[in-house]
């Protein structure tokens, strides 16, 4: 559930900032495929990946973990 989420909260964030999967990819140095999966809440990132996404994405880390954990939270009031 967590990945999903996560992944939820960057594709949005991405898409604020005006940015596809490859760009965020291409400046960040990872792969289009793993931006890919970590969107559709395939994979979990690490710390390490989180430190090169957020200065694309125009937040800090702890902003995107914010964002994360305000979602998980309205989720949870939801069930």
């Amino acid at each position: 559930m967590l990945e999903k989420i996560f992944g939820q909260v960057l594709k949005n964030v991405r898409e604020k900032a005006g940015i596809t999967q490859e760009t965020l990819a291409l400046s960040s140095e990872l792969d289009r495929t793993y931006i890919s999966l970590l969107e559709r809440g395939l994979r979990t990132p690490t710390i390490a990946t989180l430190f090169k996404m957020a200065p694309y994405l125009h937040k800090t880390p702890s902003e995107i973990i914010a964002d994360v954990e305000k979602k998980l939270n309205e989720d949870r009031q939801e069930k």
